[in-house]
């Protein structure tokens, strides 16, 4: 076997293409690779606009370079001649290489290896370990998710999550829908006003879903986030997220703490004693929290915590009909407490009293949506890039879509090529 022969099957280049010449340059650290067309051959060449295909015979040819997977420490580029053909209609076409990437200037196989990488590693490395700029990598990832989203289906969706995550340092932010039943990432869009779920339904709608089929939503008690669903998902009951809940009543047992903690000594060095859930204490809060307990002083803030965990309870019963019920005592027992946080917090839970019965039926929660969160924070507070709304978009796409990237490219499979 022949070099040619040798690269030409790694490669995968078939008839009427062949490897014309191989040079490794040292000095520059790349090995370039030549790859021509046997003369007279036929190219088939698909017209989307007409819908027309043919064979055609070259009718000139372009001069293309290709950045590919590293040859060991080389880098290596494939050059060819690429055949422009002409049609029917007199037009002049020009044919697409089998090699050819999605972006420009790339083969697919160092496409799939970007992608792969992408998943697990900031850009800035990936540039490092490849030898290329970061824009480039960025283009590629852009135009991956935006294609397979192009062809992805939402017809089946009818329950929804929603909720917003910081995109950058200040106050920008984004929002994301989720399909709840398949868990991934429908749709990313820029704020967190009412307008955001108005642009979620013209995106389900460009993906074959439609606004009347979402019988189910789960948000914050967000004012906006209500007013995008009642005005757009017409169909829709919400859901409360029993998560935003618990964290709005965390917040007041917090305020109790602060106030209280003047006047008292023992609660100093004691706020996750107050917001954590006991399982998850360490030594040291186990500790407080037992010589708090057995101070048998009258603590406000002990008692809003006991509120707070009585809340939590009652979404442990797996009857609906029970449901109201518990959530009805807990009202009373918040409202008769005598602390003044959490009877703003009770009223607040009151006037959103729907919103929250409706988990008894839908039994849905944003607990996906906060790991999808958690998973973007991570990958920003690793990386840099994440500065335009676009490239925020198409990672959050890449990491929680559950995008198939084989439909565009077939070295994207379940396989790795790390």
């Amino acid at each position: 076997m022949t070099q040619e022969e040798l690269f030409s099957a790694a490669l995968g280049i078939q008839s009427p293409w062949y490897i014309e010449a191989i040079n490794l340059d040292l000095p520059k650290g790349e090995l370039n690779i030549t790859v021509n067309f046997k003369r007279g051959s036929k190219f088939e060449y698909v017209d989307k606009q007409t819908g027309e295909t043919g064979e055609y015979k070259a009718y000139d040819t372009q001069e293309k370079k290709w950045r590919h997977m590293n040859f060991f420490q080389y880098r290596c580029y494939l050059h060819a001649r690429i055949p422009r053909v002409k049609l029917g209609d007199g037009k002049i076409k020009q044919v697409k290489a089998p090699w050819e990437g999605v972006a420009h200037g790339f083969t697919l196989l160092f496409e799939a290896l970007i992608m792969q990488f992408a998943k697990v590693m900031p850009v800035h490395q990936i540039c490092q370990m490849v030898g290329t700029y970061d824009y480039k990598v960025w283009d590629i990832i852009q135009r991956y998710t935006q294609t397979c989203r192009e062809l992805s289906d939402y017809s089946d969706v009818k329950q929804v999550g929603m909720d917003e995550t910081a995109a950058r340092r200040g106050h920008d932010y984004v929002t994301l829908f989720v399909d709840m039943q398949e868990k991934k990432t429908l749709f990313v869009t820029e704020g967190k006003s009412s307008e955001t779920t108005k642009d979620f339904v013209v995106d389900l709608q460009e993906h074959g879903g439609e606004a009347q089929n979402i019988e189910q939503v789960s948000c914050d008690m967000s004012p906006a986030f209500i007013k995008g669903v009642e005005e757009n998902l017409p169909m829709a009951d919400i859901t409360f997220d029993k998560f935003h809940i618990i964290k709005i009543i965390n917040k007041a047992v917090d305020q109790v703490r602060k106030q209280e903690v003047k006047t008292n000594p023992m609660l100093k060095d004691s706020k996750f004693v107050f917001l954590k859930n006991q399982i998850n204490y360490t030594v040291k809060q186990k500790e407080k929290y037992q010589s708090i307990s057995m101070s048998k002083l009258n603590i406000k803030t002990f008692r809003a915590l006991r509120i707070r965990e009585a809340f939590q309870q009652i979404y442990l019963c797996d009857n609906k009909e029970s449901f109201e019920p518990l959530l009805n005592k807990w009202y009373f027992w918040a409202t008769h407490c005598r602390i003044p946080q959490i009877i703003e917090v009770a009223k607040t839970i009151k006037r959103h009293w729907k919103g929250v019965l409706n988990w008894a039926n839908s039994r849905i929660t944003n607990g996906i949506l906060e790991g999808f969160n958690s998973i973007f924070q991570a990958a920003k507070a690793k990386a840099r890039g994440y500065k335009k709304t676009e490239t925020i978009k198409a990672i959050i796409y890449l990491l929680t879509a559950k995008l198939d990237f084989s439909q565009v490219n077939h070295y994207c499979s379940t396989h790795s090529l790390l």
